[in-house]
């Protein structure tokens, strides 16, 4: 599984690292919605998001005090040429065990984890579904 799923990740603003595309989001967005626009500002995707994969809290960094960050998987439709950010990032598609290693968030980590058992429990309920239909009478 974790070789055949590609996911995209970012490289921060300031090249130190990679990441996924994240940001916060304005009083007259969703979170989804926020999701969205940073995946379009930082990494030049378009897409479908799915269901919120968790809630983290974490320290900034810059800042020292706490954030909320929700991951939310996209399914990616369009790949664009350019993108607000292009110049400040680069964006890189690589396999699942790949983005875990080089991600710099421990709690992007945890929202990949998350994102791998769902698709393989998914996977997995299609085939049992699958299995039951041939064995039907």
């Amino acid at each position: 599984m974790s070789n055949e799923l590609e996911v995209l990740v970012v490289s921060s603003q300031k090249g130190r690292g990679l990441m996924f595309p994240k940001g916060g989001w304005e009083l007259d967005e969703s979170v989804e919605e926020a999701a969205c626009r940073e995946s379009l500002e930082e990494a030049g995707v378009l897409g479908i998001i799915e269901s919120e994969l968790g809630q983290w809290n974490f320290i900034s960094k810059r800042y020292g005090i706490y954030y909320e960050g929700h991951m939310f998987p996209m399914f990616v439709k369009e790949q664009l040429d350019t993108w607000p950010e292009k110049n400040l990032r680069r964006r890189i598609w690589m396999t699942v065990a790949e983005a875990r290693e080089v991600c710099q968030h421990w709690w992007m980590k945890e929202a990949l984890d998350i994102l791998v058992q769902r698709i393989v429990s998914s996977q997995q309920r299609k085939e049992d579904i699958a299995l039951d239909d041939s064995l039907s009478f």
